[in-house]
């Protein structure tokens, strides 16, 4: 067989996941204090793929500073900037040659999964088609796309997020593909195009085959706030296999390096808390909980169901229930953060200031005129 290599496509936006991405591409947005974008290339080294592509355009510095060459994770790692987006399939298309006429599989760098590759490599290899799409079951098919198969795994149809008492399918396009190289000649060079809206469609119109591999391992496209919460939590628990950082001081809790804990924290698994945190006496921690490096929890701060990115502190007698809050964000004193708020990056939330459930609050706000934000 030959080397196969790989394409991480990490240069979309993350509009979804505003404002939380209004600094960071996607694929940095971290996922247990690691951009989700690393558990990919994590999981590309356990099957042996190690010389991989991606392609970049909102902040590209950004990852390719944390990346480099991709050395530090086992593998090789080139890069494609995009000054215009190019697509799904555009982007691939772009670096060609990279790919050197050999079979190659194209994953997304923002989603989080701990998919058997090597499964899906033999699957294709197996059905023989010019593609395969891994797909995942899902609940709620009106959140995603549905592939329609025959009963030889031949895909024949497509449905765009059908309410669920009409879809055909309940497999969703996972975003994970694994192509020969002759896919390149359905797409054109240059031009923004497509994988979900106009190479596969095009594939049936001509009758070229091409199959869908069910995966029965974790999935999730972090594509939307809840999600990402969720797909935190996750791994925090264990339904996906990713490595978690710090050390694992006892069942479902790891901490960082040079981290100060003073008396009577109470920490309740599962918690990961990052390098260089100071939790002062009294902060009570109730899992699932996700610490950034370089937080400060100040006295008495109760944090429960929460995710705080790296830098900022959370204040004296503060509360954080089930919110998310992002890089280098102020949590002042006796304020209060309520289920499913998102603070963007920057931002500062005064001293007794309460923020409702589910308001978004951007980056670089500072509240603290009015007590209670809705």
């Amino acid at each position: 067989m030959n080397k196969i290599k790989a394409m991480v496509l990490a240069a979309g936006l993350g509009t979804r996941l505003r404002p939380l991405t209004d600094y960071i591409s996607k694929p940095m947005a971290p996922v247990v204090n690691k951009p989700v974008m690393e558990h990919i290339i994590e999981l590309l080294y356990k099957y042996k793929i190690n010389d991989i592509v991606c392609n970049l355009h909102w902040y590209p510095e950004a990852i390719k500073d944390y990346f480099g060459d991709g050395s530090k994770w086992g593998v090789n790692i080139a890069y494609s900037y995009e000054e215009k987006l190019l697509g799904t399939a555009g982007g691939v298309k772009k670096v060609e040659d990279f790919f050197e006429g050999n079979t190659f599989i194209v994953i997304s760098g923002d989603a989080l999964t701990d998919i058997n590759l090597t499964k899906a490599i033999e699957f294709h290899k197996k059905k023989g088609g010019i593609g395969t799409l891994v797909l995942t079951e899902v609940e709620d098919t009106s959140q995603y796309g549905v592939v329609i198969l025959t009963k030889d795994k031949k895909i024949t149809g497509f449905q765009e997020k059908p309410l669920s008492g009409e879809a055909k399918s309940n497999l969703a396009n996972s975003g994970i593909y694994i192509f020969e190289s002759e896919i390149f000649n359905y797409i054109p060079k240059s031009k923004f195009y497509d994988f979900g809206k106009n190479v596969f469609p095009d594939l049936l119109e001509k009758s070229i085959t091409y199959y869908g591999y069910k995966h029965n391992q974790y999935w999730n496209d972090v594509g939307s706030l809840d999600e990402y919460q969720l797909g935190n939590f996750d791994a925090l628990e264990g339904k996906v296999e990713v490595i978690i950082p710090g050390k694992q001081v006892k069942e479902g809790v790891w901490i960082g390096k040079s981290c100060r804990i003073q008396e009577d924290v109470v920490i309740i698994p599962p918690v990961c808390i990052g390098n260089n945190c100071t939790i002062k006496k009294g902060a009570k921690l109730f899992g699932p909980i996700i610490l950034g490096d370089s937080t400060v929890v100040d006295e008495r701060a109760v944090m429960y169901r929460g995710i705080k990115w790296g830098s900022g502190y959370i204040g004296k007698d503060a509360s954080l229930i089930g919110a998310i809050i992002g890089y280098n964000a102020k949590i002042k004193d006796k304020a209060s953060v309520l289920e499913k708020a998102v603070i963007g990056s920057k931002s500062v939330i005064g001293d007794g200031i309460i923020i409702h459930p589910s308001v978004k609050i951007m980056s670089n706000e500072v509240i603290k005129n009015d007590k209670i934000k809705y």
